[in-house]
């Protein structure tokens, strides 16, 4: 089963966290080769562990198992003799190494820890396939796509974690879990399930409260809004009034082709609505990714992208020409290497397993973000939850439940309800970053710590650090790393009186 491009498209450039869409590829060389300068030897080895295929019933087929993929470096490991601490990535919704090329961070400080870093794969994502390996019939119906849920892959970490620390004879060390967007929701929820697993977590851009009435559906396009109408009222303007002139153009005789022509669209070109879409994807994922050094995370960009995209729409080289302004900010999300010799707007490949988000987001991962009003960069729409479990009906053969997730893992008065049970947990957001909306973005207890970064971007703080990092992202950083200090510290102390 292969998901449909239009599909996608709703799914992933509304709902999804952590993920690329198809329509763009991910060049990792500069990212693998940072990596390999800061290690000798080659940055993680992959290994496997025979993972049970579901935790929570014991009927014959839950004890099915498959290959579950972990990456793992000990360059820097004190060893189990030092209880060294363990460090571990909770893998996102696609391909692990994806993560691991992405979360420098971890890298960075394992040295002053002398950690062990461990990333593991989310299930039917990447290599960590059920079903004997086989996406034909992993993917094939909801019969066994019921087996992708964040429980489950949570229940795989804790055992997989429980089992590596036993085979290591380091039982007694202190494990703190990582995550980034999808990942940081599922570090910051594997602290609540499994606190005797793991001390603590750092949970960066994970929207836990981006569900069920918690949160403005709104709220993630008025942040995107926000971050282009901050550069520039024109840049603003230009965007917010170009999909009514799309629009109007593509229903014109010759239309299509001019539009395909004004955006250097490939003959492949399907309609306006195909180029509405594409455009939106940019201004999303630039606003998602407005990263202050140059990246190469989604697409390769360059620092501060929004603004880039804001200088391209305000070039008075193109005077009154709104598609050769727009052409020019979505070159700077596509084509910023300039390889680029058009666009294909029906591209179909999935460089970073990403397949089943589209799952996901039509089971328990319902999260209101398409509401967009008057002000909004684009066009006025409401959230409708019908229309979405309708769609989800129709492909998956599936109703969402949405209040699933706040009945799993909370969400609902959290700032009352974690004061009273929770403990070592970062909440890192970056205001700029439209899944910001739906994070934790005060204290809640002195352990469960709020840090907020007004120009901060999307899991920022992960990425690896660089000469160029302002200011404000080095302290983002050292907080962190002081945090988990102290929470290691404590645990040490802890044990010592254990003994």
């Amino acid at each position: 089963m292969s998901i449909k491009p239009n599909l996608i498209l709703f799914f992933w450039v509304f709902s999804c966290l952590f993920s690329s869409l198809t329509l763009a590829r991910f060049p990792s060389s500069a990212i693998r080769a940072e990596l390999a300068r800061r290690n000798s030897n080659k940055p993680y080895k992959a290994k496997y562990f025979t993972q049970i295929l579901d935790h929570f019933n014991f009927n014959p087929k839950s004890y099915q198992t498959f290959q579950h993929r972990y990456l793992i470096n000990d360059t820097y490991w004190g060893g189990p003799n030092k209880n060294s601490p363990i460090f571990v990535y909770t893998g996102n919704e696609g391909d692990i190494e994806w993560f691991a090329q992405n979360t420098g961070f971890m890298f960075d400080i394992a040295p002053d820890f002398e950690a062990l870093l461990v990333f593991i794969e989310h299930r039917f994502y990447g290599k960590s396939i059920p079903f004997g390996g086989d996406k034909d019939v992993a993917y094939s119906n909801a019969s066994t796509l019921g087996y992708l849920t964040s429980a489950q892959a949570l229940a795989d970490y804790a055992t997989l974690v429980i089992d590596l620390k036993k085979n290591l004879t380091a039982v007694d060390a202190p494990v703190v879990v990582f995550g980034g967007s999808y990942g940081g929701m599922l570090a910051s929820w594997f602290r609540l399930k499994y606190p005797h697993i793991a001390i603590g977590a750092l949970a960066s851009s994970a929207p836990i409260l981006n569900f069920e009435n918690i949160t403005s559906p709104y709220s993630f396009n008025n942040i995107i809004t926000r971050d282009f109408r901050s550069e520039s009222e024109n840049c603003y303007k230009v965007i917010k009034g170009s999909w009514e002139k799309i629009e109007n153009i593509g229903k014109r005789s010759g239309g299509l082709e001019l539009l395909r022509k004004s955006f250097g669209i490939c003959k492949n070109y399907i309609d306006a609505g195909a180029l509405e879409g594409w455009l939106q994807t940019a201004f999303v994922y630039t606003a998602m990714t407005d990263y202050p050094t140059p990246s190469n995370f989604l697409n390769p960009l360059p620092a501060y992208p929004v603004k880039q995209m804001c200088k391209a729409i305000d070039d008075p080289k193109t005077a009154n020409d709104t598609f050769a302004k727009l052409y020019g900010a979505a070159n700077v999300y596509y084509n910023y290497s300039g390889t680029a010799t058009c666009f294909n707007l029906d591209e179909s490949s999935d460089p970073h397993g990403l397949d089943m988000w589209g799952w996901q987001a039509c089971t328990e991962m319902i999260m209101p973000t398409e509401g967009n009003n008057k002000e909004s960069i684009f066009p006025e729409s409401e959230w409708s939850y019908s229309d979405r479990a309708a769609s989800c009906k129709d492909y998956f053969g599936v109703h969402p439940r949405p209040n699933w997730i706040t009945t799993e893992f909370g969400g609902h008065d959290i700032y009352r309800v974690l004061k009273r049970y929770g403990s070592n947990m970062i909440f890192f957001n970056g205001l700029r970053d439209p899944w910001s909306g739906g994070g934790v973005l005060k204290n809640i207890s002195n352990t469960i710590v709020a840090i907020v970064a007004e120009q901060g971007a999307h899991h920022v703080d992960l990425r690896f650090a660089t000469k160029e990092d302002p200011k404000w992202l080095r302290d983002v950083r050292k907080m962190e790393t002081n945090i988990i200090s102290k929470w290691i510290s404590q645990y040490y102390h802890d044990l010592e009186l254990d003994f």
